[in-house]
Order: structure tokens, then sequence, then C-alpha cells
């Protein structure tokens, strides 16, 4: 059997090199690529897909894609680390007089993906994770009120980024798997710059996806 190879896709260059450091560190980075694909679903989507058909093309396919960074946190201590159940497209759709309709209660498409729950079960116990709906929005919360509305269509979220449904939408058109691993850098709602914990969450992102990767290699879809 071929061995795993794994492609994280991050939003900025800042956790690319967190997550680069921390593999080499564990000496996980065998068989992986890490590629800093732009902020948002557009770039990530893709900058995931160019990775995944310039790897297919060469012969040696990626097996499975994460998408890793850091993010806001519903609820979850900042420096955590959170696994998507699914992986949410929040605001892709309209806003009626009934409330927020998805762009699948539109029938236009899906607003969700699903990683493998046994996978997610075994990255968030390798991880020390906590495991939820990780939310996709192109414009990050910074008021209460939108923090309450979010977390009201999507009970048990765990947080909210920008790139994550976009790489899931590029591996899904090629096949493959995808998942999300996320650390806490904020809470999600008011913004308020000077309790962000940045480098925690960029420290503890190096250290969860070095915690993930021997899952990945070993998980057989």
């Amino acid at each position: 059997m071929s061995p795993a190879r794994i492609l994280i896709v991050t939003a900025v260059t800042a956790e690319r090199d967190a997550v680069t450091a921390g593999l080499e560190q564990a000496g996980q980075n065998a068989e992986t690529e890490v590629t800093a694909a732009g902020v948002g679903p557009a770039a990530a989507a893709a900058r995931t897909a160019t990775a995944l058909a310039r790897a297919a093309s060469s012969g040696s396919p990626f097996t499975l894609v994460v998408s890793a960074g850091i993010a806001g946190g519903f609820g979850q201590p900042l420096g955590g680390t959170v696994v998507a159940s699914s992986i949410v497209a929040a605001d892709l759709g309209a806003t009626t007089p009934e409330g927020f309709a998805s762009v699948a209660d539109l029938g236009f498409g899906r607003a969700e993906h699903r990683p493998p729950p046994a996978l997610v079960r075994d990255v968030a116990d390798a991880a020390g994770a906590a495991s939820g709906p990780l939310l996709t929005v192109s414009t990050v919360t910074g008021t209460a009120a939108r923090a309450r509305e979010l977390a009201s269509r999507h009970p048990g979220a765990v947080g909210e980024a920008m790139e994550g449904f976009g790489v899931a939408e590029a591996a899904a058109l090629h096949g493959v798997p995808a998942m999300e691993l996320r650390t806490v850098s904020n809470p999600v709602g008011p913004r308020d710059r000077a309790a962000w914990r940045i480098p925690e969450a960029l420290s503890a992102l190096g250290t969860g996806c070095a915690a993930m990767l021997p899952v990945l290699r070993a998980w057989e879809p």
C-alpha cells in the first residue's frame, strides 16, 4: 500500500509556518505538504484544487486534505483545539423575512461537508480537541448579536473561520476526503483585539497538527 499523502491548507503564512514547525519538531512531516492558500473560501478552494490536480497529474495524489489554522471559538478555551464534525458554509445563502436560508435550503447546492465520524473522533482524541460544527464565513463575526444568531442556527458549533468549506468543496470535487482542525485565538463575538491570543493559538496549531498526523496516516477509508 502506498503511504498516505496529506495536504494541509492554511490561510496565511504564519499558520503554515506554525504547522510546519510543529510537524518537523515531532518528526511528522514526511509525505505531508503544507500550503498557505490565502484568506477566504474562494482563495482556499482555488489553491486546494490546484494542489490536488498537480499531485494527481504527477502520479502522487493526496489521500486526505486538512483545513488548518486559528479560529474564533464558541465557548471554547483560548488556545484550545477544535475538530470539525461538519464543515458548514454558514453565510452562503439568502436573508429572507423568515430568517437565513442556506444555499442548500434554496436548492442550489450543499451547505456542509461531513468528515468521516470515526476519523473525527480519533483525531479529536489524539489532539485533545473538542468536536462539533465548524463554521466557514466570508465576514468574521464582530458583534454579540451575530454570534448569538450563528450559535442558534448551528447548535453545538465549536468555532468560526474563513476557509474550511472552500477546502472541502475542492477536495470533494477531486474525490478526496477532507477534515478541519483549528485552534482558538479569540471568542466569537465583539471584536476585542486586546483579548486575542494569536501566538498561543499558533503554537497549539503546530502541536495539534503533529498529534493529528499519525491518526490520518493510519486511517483507511
